[in-house]
């Protein structure tokens, strides 16, 4: 499935929501990364990066968004219905161990 990013200006909060679907990779994320720079720099608005609609990232991708978070302050949002679904799929997979 191909990444989607679409830019949501939220002008009453002074901020631009990329919202993500579908999956990301390194190059998904390193497109996101220049985006949401971009704007910051360009318009001096603040950027929050919405992952609720996103299905699959990898751990490169990871790296990235950690980055845009821990160095540039850029918002990460959503994460935790997707965490928690990457949990519930896991625990469906589980295989049954004999007791």
């Amino acid at each position: 499935m191909a990444t989607k990013i679409q830019q949501i200006d939220d002008r009453e909060h002074g901020k631009t929501v990329l919202r993500v679907e579908g999956e990301m990779l390194l190059d998904d994320a390193l497109l996101l990364e220049r985006i949401a720079l971009g704007l910051e720099s360009e318009f001096g608005t603040h950027v929050s990066i919405d992952l609720a609609d996103l299905d699959f990232f990898d751990s490169e991708a990871a790296s990235i968004l950690k980055r845009l978070d821990d160095r540039y302050g850029v918002e990460i949002a959503g994460m935790e219905i997707f965490l928690q679904t990457m949990v519930n799929d896991a625990e469906r997979q589980e295989p049954k161990l004999p007791t």
